[in-house]
């Protein structure tokens, strides 16, 4: 009963709550699916009166009332850890940036770098008889940012659900200073997976007749990812693992389908392991109290060193655009930025150095420009100027799109512009090949 006194004592409202931030404080507003709400609108009220707020938070889900405050350039910034399709935008509005990282290495941020931050602000699930607010699906670095924050304010959510995890996938009552009952809005739903497009089931087909019984699975969010998922749901393969930073709804449909048992791991035996979730409602009620789905920290999940040691481990990624070389960019097309190196970094060489693992790095050969409805290839001579390279051309796997796959392991310089121009569109394969003459990577013994 002693906790639900200090609950009471700690109530207040979302109004109350924000007066704490003042100008030039250093915010944090949570991850993805349980970013502040009410305290957003709330914060968003008086930030007129407020100058020089910086927020750092990441993957929004829907568009936060304090990016519609008039002139919102001159009152905060927003600092992602990685962007969505909204921060993207906030971007061209002048208020947005984004934060270089290696996923995995987080929480260190916090608690070696960033060390001190005014308030912290997040959902959480509503408090257990034990005095403990859980995570939810972000979870990821949270535990930090608690440790690292003067003041620890949590928006309690009757719909998000309780994820269970090994460790620092919750904050205890005594760690919290103010707590608000917000306007318990349902969980966001990520879109992004929608229909799969012929492009789609064509990588698929190409990707999972590499996976084996046993192996452990990474996916990313997206069509593609959807559709590998679906069609490994759909396969006679067993005793799959799940060790993945993002858990989303094509996971569901495999351990439904009794793909995934994790019986093959090396540790987390029998738990499908990730550090935050997001998807459709379907994966909301999946993870609800679920002891089969382990959240954990994402230094955790993500550490390469343990991430290596899964044997058959497959990671299966995106890209913006691929080169020559083997370089890939995953965050950029050039200097428009798109989203972030999340945890690619570490998955491609976890996957690398694992015994049988593969990674896979997946897109379409082309795309559309939306402004002058072009054709473009997203296989190039160099990467567009100003473009991150996300995974290096030394720890590149395989590269697969609707024409092939192709595994660079250990290939010469011209070995890999052929098998690269050969998962070209056609269009484009002989401009490449030019191209890759003058860079002097293209042997004439090649075939045409």
């Amino acid at each position: 009963m002693r906790y639900q006194e200090e609950y009471r004592q700690k109530l207040t409202t979302a109004e109350k709550a924000v007066s704490v931030v003042q100008s030039g404080d250093w915010l944090d507003y949570g991850w993805t699916v349980c970013t502040a709400n009410a305290l957003d609108k709330a914060l968003a009220a008086r930030m007129g009166e407020l100058w020089d707020v910086n927020i750092r938070g990441g993957i929004l889900t829907r568009r936060p009332a304090i990016f519609d405050v008039p002139d919102a350039a001159s009152h905060f910034s927003w600092n992602s850890w990685h962007m969505s399709g909204i921060e993207r935008k906030a971007i061209k509005e002048g208020f947005a940036y984004y934060i270089p990282l290696r996923y995995s290495e987080l929480p260190g941020y916090y608690r070696d770098c960033i060390k001190t931050l005014d308030v912290a602000m997040f959902q959480v699930a509503p408090m257990d008889e034990h005095g403990w607010f859980n995570f939810g699906p972000g979870g990821s670095h949270l535990k930090a940012v608690c440790e690292c924050a003067k003041t620890v304010i949590v928006e309690v959510n009757q719909n998000i659900p309780v994820c269970l995890g090994g460790f620092e996938n919750g904050v205890h009552i005594s760690d919290v200073a103010m707590i608000v009952e917000g306007e318990n809005p349902p969980m966001e739903i990520l879109g992004g997976a929608g229909e799969a497009s012929e492009v789609d089931l064509a990588v698929a087909n190409l990707v999972v007749p590499e996976i084996k019984d046993g192996a452990c699975l990474q996916l990313g969010i997206g069509s593609m990812p959807s559709a590998i998922g679906k069609m490994i749901a759909e396969s006679d393969l067993k005793d799959l693992g799940v060790h993945t930073e993002m858990y989303v709804d094509a996971f569901v449909d495999m351990s439904l389908a009794g793909r995934i048992t994790g019986a093959r791991k090396p540790f987390d035996r029998g738990r499908q392991t990730y550090a935050f979730a997001a998807g459709t409602q379907k994966l909301y009620d999946f993870l609800n109290n679920n002891p089969e789905c382990m959240a954990a920290p994402v230094n955790y999940v993500n550490d390469i060193a343990r991430v290596s040691q899964i044997e058959k481990f497959t990671s299966i990624n995106g890209a913006v655009d691929i080169d020559l070389f083997g370089q890939v960019s995953s965050e950029s097309s050039g200097i428009n930025h798109i989203s972030g190196a999340g945890g690619q970094q570490d998955f491609v060489m976890g996957a690398y150095l694992a015994k049988g693992g593969k990674s896979f790095i997946c897109c379409s050969s082309s795309f559309q420009d939306k402004k002058t409805g072009e054709l473009k290839s997203r296989i190039r001579p160099t990467l567009v100027e100003g473009s991150v390279v996300t995974a290096t051309r030394t720890n590149l796997h395989w590269i697969v799109t609707e024409y092939g796959k192709f595994n660079v392991k250990g290939k010469t310089t011209w070995e890999r512009a052929e098998g690269l121009i050969g998962l070209a569109h056609p269009q484009f394969r002989d401009s490449l090949i030019a191209e890759a003459e003058k860079m002097h990577i293209w042997r004439r013994s090649n075939k045409r």
